[in-house]
């Protein structure tokens, strides 16, 4: 028994060994670890990351956002001004300048305060890609909304009304689709950049296959401006979850420049209602079989523990005779 217990414990340390030193370090040397912020946008990350030339930019405008946070907003005067936003954040939007503007319908529920406040305010700033449009914001597909709406307290009357109005209660398919959608596909979950696909039957013959082949050709339009407008197709978030850490994911959401350097993706902001809404998404997508698994898990511990025990009393019963 003691040989037996000696060789298991060699074979246990070894294991341990190999999981919980060689692949955590063969990760560590693969990816920088990135320590995040808890999804609080005051703006110092990017401070710290910003070049000489950029960095009192940066901290005046952050230093501004916080200044219009104070400001208590109306949400009715916001109401008002948020119709000018309408007309481009609706369902059934089109592309603008190679991206199609998000739905706002739970913005309040999943955006942070100060991210929606410095989106109004320099949208290109606040989402972190400014490196990308040098010759000023205007050229954002969303910079109009600077002249439209610059004033604070229209910013924070805005920013009143989303969290009034459009917030609400949010599923996880929401969260991404808001948040992710527009950019990023997911097959397992049935979605592409426009939305959710169709439901066709298999025969050629139908006039359903033939508006699912119309549909594919309007995703291969999407995708096509998307890919030129960022400079190669997000890729698809179906097994994200699975691929990557939490860790890596809530700091690459949080601020995607920490872990990609010049990354064309945008900061998305998510609060941390959103995170969590768009992770448990991803979970059940990328890991659909989670649940099943956590409930074999006891059953299968008891049937090794079981076979433990007959195993060594038929070992026992074998070895009487010649000890």
């Amino acid at each position: 028994m003691n040989k037996e217990l000696k060789i298991l414990g060699i074979v246990a340390a070894f294991t341990l060994l190999l999981y919980w030193g060689v692949e955590p370090f063969a990760h560590s040397q693969m990816h920088k670890h990135v320590e995040g912020h808890g999804l609080v946008y005051d703006g110092t990350a990017d401070i710290e990351e910003a070049s000489k030339d950029k960095k009192e930019v940066k901290k005046k405008f952050w230093s501004e956002v916080k200044e219009i946070a104070k400001l208590k907003g109306d949400a009715t005067a916001g109401e008002a001004t948020f119709a000018m936003c309408a007309g481009c954040h609706m369902d059934g939007a089109a592309n603008m300048g190679g991206v199609t503007p998000p739905s706002l319908d739970h913005a309040g529920a999943i955006y942070d305060k100060n991210f929606l406040i410095a989106l109004i305010k320099d949208p290109a700033m606040a989402t972190n890609v400014d490196h990308k449009y040098p010759n000023g914001d205007m050229t954002h597909p969303m910079g109009s909304i600077t002249t439209m709406v610059s004033a604070p307290q229209d910013i924070a009357n805005v920013v009143a009304y989303l969290k009034a109005k459009k917030a609400g209660e949010v599923t996880p398919k929401e969260a991404f689709t808001e948040a992710c959608g527009r950019c990023h596909a997911n097959r397992y979950g049935k979605l592409t950049q426009l939305g959710e696909i169709p439901k066709t039957k298999s025969n050629i013959k139908t006039n359903q296959d033939i508006d699912r082949m119309k549909y594919d050709q309007k995703v291969a339009t999407e995708q096509n401006a998307l890919a030129e407008y960022l400079g190669k197709l997000p890729p698809d978030l179906s097994i994200m979850y699975r691929a990557r850490s939490e860790h890596f994911l809530d700091t690459f959401i949080e601020n995607p420049q920490a872990n990609l350097k010049g990354t064309a993706m945008p900061r998305t902001g998510l609060n941390h209602e959103g995170f969590e809404k768009v992770m448990e998404y991803l979970a059940e997508t990328g890991d659909p079989s989670a649940p099943a698994r956590a409930m074999a898990g006891p059953w299968v511990l008891l049937f090794f523990f079981i076979f433990t025990i007959l195993a060594y009393l038929w070992k026992q019963s074998q070895w009487r005779d010649l000890h």
